[in-house]
């Protein structure tokens, strides 16, 4: 069993920083791949980024590349989304998730966090 919490969440302006955290407590956090995915209303939770087990190969959404930085600290057991130049339509619940690889597939994460907030105003 892993527990996932989420901070770091806010409202921010268009074109602002956030970064995002994860806390993972539980079993080994090295044992497992990181995911990061979002839900706005009345959409669909969306895959946002993923990092493998050893740090290493990290994969993102084509809406975020380029804007969002995914790491991971083994040590303290967290993973980090660091988003540049926010946009509104990044608006959205941001969840970290754990699994055994780092797919954008979200049935495939057996541990998440509850959410956190990331509000942009224009």
């Amino acid at each position: 069993q892993v527990q996932l919490v989420e901070s770091g969440g806010g409202l921010v302006q268009a074109g602002d920083s956030l970064r995002l955290s994860c806390a993972a407590s539980g079993r080994t956090f090295s044992l497992y791949a990181m995911g990061w995915f979002r839900q706005a209303p009345g959409k669909e939770r969306e895959f946002v980024a993923a990092i493998t087990r050893s740090v290493g190969s990290t994969y993102y959404a084509d809406s975020v590349k380029g804007r969002f930085t995914i790491s991971r600290d083994t040590a303290k057991s967290t993973v980090y989304l660091q988003m540049n130049s926010l946009k509104p339509e990044d608006a959205a619940v941001y969840y970290c998730a754990a699994g055994w690889v780092p797919t954008t597939t979200r049935n495939e994460y057996n541990y998440w966090g509850q959410g956190t907030q990331v509000t942009v105003s224009s």
